[in-house]
């Protein structure tokens, strides 16, 4: 591991200070900032230019201000590129490198590389399979089996339901549908009805669900792996009840549930401020240099619900009850990811959005 030459400085003069009963050693928010990169693969959707705003305002204030000389390094969305990047930045001897990769494999000979340095390496949100590189991601097993059980719950165990498949060929789509399909297959009074593609877009999801609408006189629920808000215009434009709704935290997908009469819903989260508890991990293990037993590093971001309930399969699982103004924000943009903020640092929606 490698920790700052100053360090072990440091810890002599606190030692030689205790012998001549002189001042304590130095605190760790007066040493020099640790110099951290982060390296992005793409940037072309609102949760990835989120999740740079959120990490360059987490360095800026609370317990990591002055800590960190964070370096934000984009690059086009190809491995090569992220790898030529990524061998530039290993010159010069950051203390430590963040990176959302472009692949989970194909960047760990350069990751290898930099742990051998004596870098600190995290992986976050979309994380790489190299052993000396932490990784750092939402929990995607619980998601969808506490979203599914959520619906279980508002349905009474019976009902119709249609099923959002996401994005072919996308892994993180096909963990989604079964976690779903797990859940709901304990209950053989829920029968799935229809299957679409939303591709993690509106007008896919509003026309995937309106086309189930009409071959399908029935439907009690909806599971979508995105917005939800499309879901929910497509049953208004059908003229059809508003029936439970399962989606993920954007803020307009939060404003339309809560905004729309008889609506019920809840909203999974892949929270955007990922970056920022991957520097404060990289800041942790810098400072104390002992990394944590287990390599992968669950976030367990809060679910975002018109009705929140106590988990059976997730004991402690924390919710929060759409508020508008609190929680859901009428003056910010619809693509804005909630929650927005970490529970030891306050990020406001102005400053996770970038409209202050």
């Amino acid at each position: 591991m490698k920790m700052r030459n100053l360090c072990a400085g440091f810890a002599a003069a606190a030692v030689i200070a205790a012998a001549i009963g002189a001042a304590p050693a130095v605190r760790a928010e007066d040493k020099k900032p640790y110099v951290i990169y982060l390296s992005n693969n793409f940037v072309g959707n609102d949760w990835r230019q989120q999740m740079e705003r959120v990490a360059t305002v987490s360095v800026n204030k609370g317990p990591l201000k002055g800590r960190v000389d964070l370096k934000i390094e984009n690059v086009d969305n190809t491995v090569q590129a992220q790898i030529n990047s990524l061998n530039n930045i290993i010159r010069q001897k950051p203390d430590a490198i963040l990176v959302d990769a472009g692949s989970d494999s194909a960047l760990n000979p350069t990751i290898k590389k930099a742990c051998a340095a004596g870098i600190v390496v995290i992986s976050f949100d979309q994380v790489v399979t190299e052993p000396c590189a932490l990784a750092v991601a939402s929990d995607w097993d619980r998601i969808p089996a506490v979203l599914a059980e959520w619906m279980v719950k508002q349905l009474g165990g019976k009902g119709n339901v249609i099923v959002d498949r996401g994005l072919a060929g996308a892994p993180i789509s096909a963990q989604l549908q079964n976690g779903y399909e797990k859940v709901l297959s304990k209950y053989p009074d829920i029968k799935i009805v229809g299957y679409y593609n939303g591709e993690y877009a509106l007008g896919p999801e509003q026309s995937g669900v309106a086309s189930l609408l009409a071959a399908n006189p029935k439907v009690d629920g909806i599971l979508t792996q995105g917005y939800g808000s499309g879901a929910i215009q497509a049953l208004k434009d059908a003229g059809r009840p508003i029936v439970p709704v399962v989606g993920f935290s954007y803020n307009g997908s939060a404003l339309a549930c809560a905004q729309t009469q008889g609506a019920k819903c809840i909203l999974g989260s892949n929270p955007a401020y990922l970056s920022s508890e991957a520097i404060k991990l990289a800041v942790d293990i810098l400072d104390t240099g002992k990394k944590p037993a287990d390599r992968s590093v669950s976030v367990k971001g809060d679910f975002v619900t018109t009705d929140p309930f106590e988990s059976e399969l997730y004991p402690g699982t924390k919710m929060i009850k759409i508020k508008i103004g609190e929680n859901a924000f009428p003056d910010q943009p619809p693509g804005l990811t909630l929650p927005i903020t970490p529970d030891w640092v306050e990020i406001t929606a102005a400053e996770a959005a970038g409209t202050k």
